[in-house]
């Protein structure tokens, strides 16, 4: 189950599944993996990435809770 995440941990994690990046975008950095490209929260925001922003991006990634607990 996602829970707040430190921006450096959420990239570690996306890498750990098999996307690429950070890469920089016109407002957001966004990593890909195939034909998915999912956007990444600016790294200047203070603390950690709330848990609703997390599944939003694991809803828009397909990445099931299961797949990001193994992570």
């Amino acid at each position: 189950m996602p829970s707040n995440i430190s921006r450096r941990e959420l990239v570690r994690k996306f890498r750990f599944l098999g996307y690429l990046g950070p890469f920089s975008g016109r407002r957001h950095q966004f990593m890909i993996k195939g034909r998915k490209k999912i956007r990444i929260p600016n790294p200047h925001g203070r603390g950690d990435i709330d848990v609703g922003l997390v599944r939003e991006i694991l809803r828009q990634a397909g990445i099931t809770h299961e797949e990001w607990d193994k992570s």
